[in-house]
């Protein structure tokens, strides 16, 4: 990978007995921290955060652009399958997907397991809780790709309902009540969380943003919000890969053995995680850009 995502920060220097202030931009490119500079003037003007937005956005043409040759090889190669195929491979997905969002929350089925339980119908000999979440979360999945509704909150409700209505029926499809802590992070308090997920979903709507930074966004607010009692994480990450296939990006497995990165992500600041995300991202399918 060449250049990655660019922080944008305002600095001010003093010459004299005059102050002058900058918008810096610090950006990684071929393994080195490269930075650049826009002058601003005596004053920070009023329309500055546009002007970040415009000076950051400039910095990232050549990554936006990876992006979007990843997104089309990928088309061009996957509409070259037939369906039969495409069905094939939508179920190994689900499969890898599947197995790696749940051992991430502590699932102890594993890879080869969960192809028996999704493509065989073959139960192990493991607790039944995470057997039912494994194909209830298959189905969840597999269902998202072929219906493609709009990314909603009713919708994401039905899929917590139908991952954990029968391991968990007390929590299943509806927000907690109450306070969680996760780690150092505390939830968003409950009675806040109606309002802060319709604020998701506005913010959802963002224009001219790329999917794929859109999806690290959006899952991040998610998972600061911790909306339910259980299953945030894989709640999010459904969202993550709808996000992406809706807008016909390839899909991302945040793998299990991986997973310590990701939870170092989800510590950081908003764009410390848009930044591991979309390294990730590119990592994942840097052969889409060949």
């Amino acid at each position: 990978m060449d250049t990655i995502v660019i922080m944008v920060r305002i600095t001010k220097r003093k010459v004299g007995k005059y102050e002058y202030y900058y918008l810096v931009r610090s950006f990684r490119k071929k393994g080195r921290i490269c930075k650049e500079q826009k002058y601003l003037g005596k004053e920070v003007p009023d329309n500055v955060r546009e002007l970040m937005e415009q000076f950051k956005k400039k910095g990232l043409s050549e990554f936006y652009e990876k992006l979007e040759r990843i997104k089309k090889n990928f088309q061009l190669e996957w509409n070259s399958l037939p369906k039969s195929v495409k069905d094939i491979e939508k179920e190994k997905i689900a499969v890898a997907f599947t197995y790696n969002t749940n051992a991430i929350e502590g699932s102890t089925i594993t890879l080869e397991e969960a192809k028996e339980i999704i493509e065989d119908k073959i139960s192990p000999n493991k607790p039944l809780r995470d057997v039912k979440e494994t194909e209830s979360h298959a189905k969840v999945f597999l269902e998202m790709l072929d219906k493609k509704e709009k990314l909603s909150e009713q919708l994401i409700l039905r899929w917590h309902k139908e991952i954990f209505g029968e391991t968990k029926p007390d929590i299943a499809g509806k927000y907690r009540d109450y306070l969680v802590r996760v780690g150092d992070h505390l939830g968003s308090d409950w009675q806040d969380i109606p309002w802060l997920i319709k604020k998701l979903f506005v913010f959802l709507k963002t224009k001219g943003m790329n999917p794929v930074e859109l999806s690290a966004r959006v899952h991040y607010r998610f998972e600061k919000i911790h909306p339910f009692g259980d299953g945030n994480g894989r709640i999010g990450r459904l969202m993550i890969n709808y996000i992406l296939w809706l807008n016909r990006y390839p899909m991302l497995v945040i793998e299990y053995k991986k997973r310590r990165s990701y939870y170092k992500a989800l510590k950081r600041d908003e764009e410390g995680f848009v930044n591991y995300l979309l390294r990730r991202y590119i990592a994942v399918h840097e052969k889409m850009l060949k």
